[in-house]
Protein backbone atom coordinates (compact mmCIF):
# COMPACT_ATOMS: atom_id res chain seq x y z
CA UNK A 1 0.00 0.00 0.00
CA UNK A 2 1.46 3.61 -1.29
CA UNK A 3 1.93 5.69 1.49
CA UNK A 4 3.15 9.78 1.63
CA UNK A 5 6.68 9.96 0.65
CA UNK A 6 9.45 12.59 2.04
CA UNK A 7 9.20 16.15 0.18
CA UNK A 8 12.86 17.47 -0.30
CA UNK A 9 13.30 20.93 0.41
CA UNK A 10 11.86 23.03 -2.30
CA UNK A 11 14.78 25.01 -3.84
CA UNK A 12 16.35 29.16 -3.23
CA UNK A 13 18.20 31.43 -5.69
CA UNK A 14 21.82 30.68 -5.26
CA UNK A 15 21.00 27.17 -4.54
CA UNK A 16 22.89 24.36 -6.73
CA UNK A 17 21.53 21.79 -8.97
CA UNK A 18 23.19 19.19 -11.40
CA UNK A 19 21.94 18.06 -14.85
CA UNK A 20 22.50 14.53 -16.20
CA UNK A 21 21.70 13.02 -18.79
CA UNK A 22 20.53 9.16 -17.46
CA UNK A 23 19.46 7.80 -20.73
CA UNK A 24 19.67 9.14 -24.29
CA UNK A 25 21.78 12.06 -25.67
CA UNK A 26 21.46 15.51 -25.84
CA UNK A 27 22.18 18.44 -28.74
CA UNK A 28 25.05 20.58 -27.25
CA UNK A 29 23.00 23.51 -28.13
CA UNK A 30 19.90 22.37 -25.93
CA UNK A 31 21.99 21.71 -23.08
CA UNK A 32 23.31 25.15 -23.28
CA UNK A 33 19.68 27.07 -23.62
CA UNK A 34 18.32 24.91 -20.88
CA UNK A 35 21.30 25.65 -18.59
CA UNK A 36 21.15 29.62 -19.36
CA UNK A 37 17.31 29.30 -18.15
CA UNK A 38 18.26 27.39 -15.28
CA UNK A 39 21.01 30.14 -14.47
CA UNK A 40 18.14 32.75 -15.09
CA UNK A 41 16.41 31.40 -11.83
CA UNK A 42 19.32 32.08 -10.20
CA UNK A 43 20.40 28.72 -9.71
CA UNK A 44 24.06 27.41 -9.84
CA UNK A 45 24.25 24.57 -12.66
CA UNK A 46 26.68 21.70 -12.65
CA UNK A 47 26.87 19.87 -16.00
CA UNK A 48 27.78 16.94 -14.81
CA UNK A 49 30.80 15.03 -16.56
CA UNK A 50 29.66 12.33 -19.17
CA UNK A 51 26.55 14.03 -20.06
CA UNK A 52 27.22 14.61 -23.50
CA UNK A 53 29.05 11.55 -23.70
CA UNK A 54 27.63 9.26 -26.36
CA UNK A 55 27.73 5.31 -25.94
CA UNK A 56 30.73 4.08 -28.74
CA UNK A 57 28.15 1.43 -29.96
CA UNK A 58 24.75 2.41 -29.26
CA UNK A 59 24.14 6.58 -30.61
CA UNK A 60 20.82 6.02 -28.31
CA UNK A 61 23.03 6.44 -25.09
CA UNK A 62 24.55 8.90 -23.67
CA UNK A 63 27.61 7.81 -22.71
CA UNK A 64 27.70 4.24 -21.53
CA UNK A 65 25.97 2.43 -18.87
CA UNK A 66 28.48 2.91 -16.43
CA UNK A 67 29.47 6.88 -17.21
CA UNK A 68 25.58 7.90 -16.75
CA UNK A 69 25.14 5.63 -13.12
CA UNK A 70 28.06 7.75 -12.27
CA UNK A 71 27.36 11.00 -12.68
CA UNK A 72 23.87 10.63 -11.06
CA UNK A 73 25.28 8.96 -8.03
CA UNK A 74 27.86 11.52 -8.16
CA UNK A 75 25.65 14.42 -8.33
CA UNK A 76 22.96 12.89 -6.02
CA UNK A 77 25.95 12.23 -3.28
CA UNK A 78 27.69 16.05 -3.60
CA UNK A 79 26.18 18.00 -0.60
CA UNK A 80 25.93 21.18 -2.44
CA UNK A 81 23.32 19.88 -4.96
CA UNK A 82 20.00 20.14 -4.39
CA UNK A 83 18.29 18.79 -7.30
CA UNK A 84 19.12 16.84 -10.07
CA UNK A 85 17.48 17.53 -13.05
CA UNK A 86 17.50 15.39 -16.34
CA UNK A 87 18.85 16.52 -19.88
CA UNK A 88 16.16 14.51 -21.33
CA UNK A 89 14.46 10.95 -21.68
CA UNK A 90 15.00 8.68 -24.43
CA UNK A 91 16.30 5.19 -23.56
CA UNK A 92 18.51 4.12 -20.92
CA UNK A 93 17.75 4.53 -17.41
CA UNK A 94 16.75 0.81 -16.88
CA UNK A 95 20.36 -0.11 -18.13
CA UNK A 96 21.97 2.16 -15.70
CA UNK A 97 19.68 2.01 -12.56
CA UNK A 98 20.91 -1.39 -10.62
CA UNK A 99 24.50 0.58 -11.06
CA UNK A 100 23.43 3.20 -8.50
CA UNK A 101 24.61 2.66 -4.84
CA UNK A 102 21.40 3.69 -3.59
CA UNK A 103 22.39 3.06 0.24
CA UNK A 104 25.13 5.29 -0.05
CA UNK A 105 22.30 7.86 -1.52
CA UNK A 106 20.05 7.18 1.16
CA UNK A 107 22.55 8.22 3.34
CA UNK A 108 22.52 11.94 2.03
CA UNK A 109 20.01 14.70 2.71
CA UNK A 110 17.22 14.47 0.47
CA UNK A 111 17.50 16.04 -3.15
CA UNK A 112 14.95 16.66 -5.68
CA UNK A 113 14.61 14.47 -8.96
CA UNK A 114 12.84 16.18 -11.98
CA UNK A 115 12.23 14.19 -15.58
CA UNK A 116 9.53 12.52 -17.27
CA UNK A 117 9.42 9.71 -20.04
CA UNK A 118 12.09 7.52 -19.24
CA UNK A 119 13.21 8.69 -16.15
CA UNK A 120 10.23 6.88 -15.00
CA UNK A 121 12.58 4.53 -14.10
CA UNK A 122 14.35 6.70 -11.66
CA UNK A 123 11.52 8.03 -10.34
CA UNK A 124 10.11 4.37 -8.94
CA UNK A 125 13.97 4.06 -7.61
CA UNK A 126 14.10 7.67 -5.49
CA UNK A 127 10.59 6.73 -4.16
CA UNK A 128 11.32 3.20 -3.24
CA UNK A 129 14.57 3.19 -2.09
CA UNK A 130 15.04 6.70 -1.01
CA UNK A 131 11.25 7.31 0.16
CA UNK A 132 11.55 10.83 -0.95
CA UNK A 133 8.84 12.75 -3.69
CA UNK A 134 10.14 13.47 -6.86
CA UNK A 135 8.77 15.66 -10.06
CA UNK A 136 7.17 14.30 -13.29
CA UNK A 137 8.71 18.22 -15.00
CA UNK A 138 9.89 19.10 -17.86
CA UNK A 139 13.51 18.25 -18.49
CA UNK A 140 16.35 21.06 -19.48
CA UNK A 141 16.93 19.86 -22.76
CA UNK A 142 13.26 19.33 -23.85
CA UNK A 143 11.65 21.24 -26.11
CA UNK A 144 8.70 21.74 -23.30
CA UNK A 145 11.59 23.33 -21.27
CA UNK A 146 12.85 25.25 -23.89
CA UNK A 147 9.54 26.65 -26.14
CA UNK A 148 7.00 26.76 -23.08
CA UNK A 149 7.09 29.48 -21.21
CA UNK A 150 4.08 28.28 -18.84
CA UNK A 151 5.78 25.11 -18.82
CA UNK A 152 8.49 26.31 -17.45
CA UNK A 153 7.41 28.90 -15.30
CA UNK A 154 5.41 26.05 -13.62
CA UNK A 155 8.10 24.10 -12.90
CA UNK A 156 9.43 27.52 -11.43
CA UNK A 157 7.07 27.85 -9.03
CA UNK A 158 6.98 23.68 -8.24
CA UNK A 159 10.66 24.13 -7.37
CA UNK A 160 10.85 27.53 -5.35
CA UNK A 161 6.47 28.09 -4.68
CA UNK A 162 5.66 25.09 -4.27
CA UNK A 163 2.52 25.96 -2.34
CA UNK A 164 1.29 27.90 -5.37
CA UNK A 165 1.09 25.09 -7.48
CA UNK A 166 -1.04 22.26 -4.90
CA UNK A 167 -4.46 22.45 -7.28
CA UNK A 168 -3.37 20.67 -10.25
CA UNK A 169 -5.61 21.35 -13.37
CA UNK A 170 -5.73 22.01 -17.49
CA UNK A 171 -7.89 23.47 -20.06
CA UNK A 172 -8.38 20.20 -21.71
CA UNK A 173 -9.27 18.38 -18.21
CA UNK A 174 -12.57 16.00 -18.16
CA UNK A 175 -13.88 13.41 -16.21
CA UNK A 176 -14.17 9.78 -18.13
CA UNK A 177 -15.23 8.34 -15.09
CA UNK A 178 -16.58 11.13 -12.25
CA UNK A 179 -16.27 10.69 -8.74
CA UNK A 180 -13.80 11.67 -6.15
CA UNK A 181 -10.78 9.24 -4.76
CA UNK A 182 -8.17 9.94 -2.03
CA UNK A 183 -4.75 8.19 -3.04
CA UNK A 184 -1.21 9.11 -3.25
CA UNK A 185 0.45 10.27 -6.80
CA UNK A 186 2.27 7.68 -8.20
CA UNK A 187 3.01 6.43 -12.06
CA UNK A 188 4.29 7.76 -14.92
CA UNK A 189 5.32 6.87 -18.68
CA UNK A 190 2.81 4.04 -19.32
CA UNK A 191 5.49 1.89 -21.26
CA UNK A 192 8.18 2.12 -19.20
CA UNK A 193 6.42 1.41 -16.49
CA UNK A 194 5.01 -1.94 -17.71
CA UNK A 195 8.36 -2.75 -18.77
CA UNK A 196 9.17 -2.35 -15.04
CA UNK A 197 6.87 -4.51 -13.49
CA UNK A 198 8.77 -7.74 -11.50
CA UNK A 199 12.15 -6.57 -12.06
CA UNK A 200 12.22 -5.84 -7.99
CA UNK A 201 11.80 -2.87 -5.06
CA UNK A 202 11.30 -0.55 -8.53
CA UNK A 203 8.39 -1.37 -9.59
CA UNK A 204 5.78 -1.39 -6.81
CA UNK A 205 1.85 -2.02 -6.92
CA UNK A 206 -0.41 1.19 -7.16
CA UNK A 207 -2.54 0.15 -4.59
CA UNK A 208 -3.96 2.84 -2.54
CA UNK A 209 -2.48 5.20 -5.57
CA UNK A 210 -3.49 8.18 -7.69
CA UNK A 211 -2.53 6.57 -11.26
CA UNK A 212 -0.54 9.19 -13.63
CA UNK A 213 -0.53 7.74 -17.22
CA UNK A 214 1.26 8.96 -20.16
CA UNK A 215 2.93 8.05 -23.35
CA UNK A 216 4.35 9.38 -26.61
CA UNK A 217 3.96 7.73 -30.18
CA UNK A 218 2.18 4.40 -29.27
CA UNK A 219 -0.08 2.91 -31.36
CA UNK A 220 -3.97 1.96 -29.64
CA UNK A 221 -3.50 -1.71 -29.80
CA UNK A 222 0.02 -0.87 -27.86
CA UNK A 223 -1.56 1.12 -25.05
CA UNK A 224 -3.73 -1.99 -25.12
CA UNK A 225 -1.20 -4.01 -24.51
CA UNK A 226 0.74 -2.09 -21.57
CA UNK A 227 -2.61 -1.78 -19.22
CA UNK A 228 -3.52 -5.35 -19.99
CA UNK A 229 -0.39 -6.57 -18.63
CA UNK A 230 -0.37 -4.37 -15.62
CA UNK A 231 -3.88 -5.67 -14.83
CA UNK A 232 -3.04 -9.17 -15.55
CA UNK A 233 -0.28 -8.61 -13.16
CA UNK A 234 -2.30 -7.14 -10.27
CA UNK A 235 -0.47 -3.57 -10.39
CA UNK A 236 -3.62 -1.78 -10.23
CA UNK A 237 -5.59 -3.73 -7.65
CA UNK A 238 -6.17 -1.56 -5.04
CA UNK A 239 -5.56 2.12 -7.08
CA UNK A 240 -8.44 4.90 -6.01
CA UNK A 241 -8.29 6.34 -9.46
CA UNK A 242 -7.04 7.56 -12.57
CA UNK A 243 -4.86 10.14 -13.98
CA UNK A 244 -4.29 10.82 -17.92
CA UNK A 245 -2.10 13.13 -18.91
CA UNK A 246 -1.23 13.77 -22.89
CA UNK A 247 -0.67 11.17 -25.66
CA UNK A 248 1.75 13.12 -27.72
CA UNK A 249 1.58 11.97 -31.27
CA UNK A 250 -0.49 8.39 -30.03
CA UNK A 251 -3.73 6.87 -31.51
CA UNK A 252 -6.74 7.62 -29.56
CA UNK A 253 -6.09 6.60 -26.17
CA UNK A 254 -8.33 7.74 -23.92
CA UNK A 255 -11.23 4.72 -25.26
CA UNK A 256 -8.41 1.68 -24.81
CA UNK A 257 -8.25 3.42 -20.99
CA UNK A 258 -11.95 3.63 -20.86
CA UNK A 259 -12.40 0.26 -22.31
CA UNK A 260 -9.89 -1.30 -20.04
CA UNK A 261 -9.87 0.54 -16.54
CA UNK A 262 -13.32 1.63 -16.63
CA UNK A 263 -14.37 -1.46 -15.08
CA UNK A 264 -12.37 -1.11 -12.37
CA UNK A 265 -15.16 1.32 -10.67
CA UNK A 266 -12.70 4.15 -10.23
CA UNK A 267 -12.42 8.03 -11.18
CA UNK A 268 -10.95 8.77 -14.26
CA UNK A 269 -9.73 12.08 -15.38
CA UNK A 270 -8.57 12.84 -18.87
CA UNK A 271 -5.95 15.18 -19.75
CA UNK A 272 -4.65 17.05 -16.83
CA UNK A 273 -1.79 18.43 -19.20
CA UNK A 274 1.60 16.62 -17.98
CA UNK A 275 3.71 14.59 -19.86
CA UNK A 276 4.99 14.74 -23.36
CA UNK A 277 2.97 17.51 -24.43
CA UNK A 278 4.03 20.74 -26.18
CA UNK A 279 3.18 22.56 -22.81
CA UNK A 280 3.12 20.05 -19.52
CA UNK A 281 2.54 20.76 -15.97
CA UNK A 282 4.83 20.06 -13.49
CA UNK A 283 2.87 16.68 -10.83
CA UNK A 284 4.85 15.19 -8.07
CA UNK A 285 5.14 11.45 -7.40
CA UNK A 286 4.15 9.97 -3.57
CA UNK A 287 1.98 12.79 -2.28
CA UNK A 288 -1.18 12.42 -0.72
CA UNK A 289 -3.93 14.05 -2.92
CA UNK A 290 -7.34 14.32 -3.85
CA UNK A 291 -8.80 13.56 -7.31
CA UNK A 292 -12.22 15.45 -8.40
CA UNK A 293 -12.92 13.94 -12.11
CA UNK A 294 -15.85 15.69 -12.36
CA UNK A 295 -13.92 19.04 -11.42
CA UNK A 296 -11.30 18.33 -13.41
CA UNK A 297 -8.92 18.68 -10.49
CA UNK A 298 -5.83 16.75 -8.67
CA UNK A 299 -5.07 19.19 -5.21
CA UNK A 300 -2.19 17.76 -3.05
CA UNK A 301 -2.79 17.69 0.97
CA UNK A 302 0.36 19.53 1.22
CA UNK A 303 2.93 21.50 -1.24
CA UNK A 304 5.09 19.09 -3.30
CA UNK A 305 8.13 20.15 -1.80
CA UNK A 306 9.30 21.46 1.62
CA UNK A 307 9.65 24.57 3.59
CA UNK A 308 13.85 24.58 4.74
Amino acid sequence: MLRPLTSPPHLRPGDTVAVVAPSGPVPADRLDDGVRHLRDWGLDVQVMPHVLDQHPGRAYLAGTDEARAADFQEAWLDPDVRAVVAARGGYGAARMVDLVDWDALAATDPKVLVGYSDCTVLHQAVANRLGLVSLHGPMSGTMSFLKSEPSREHLRRTLFEPGSTQVLTGPAAHPLVGGTARGITTGGCLSLLTTSVGVGPTSPSAAGGLVLLEDIEEKAYRIDSFLTHLLRSGWFDGATGIVLGSWQDCEPAEPVVLDLLGPLGIPILGELGFGHGPDPITVPFGVAAELDADAGTLTLDRPALAPL
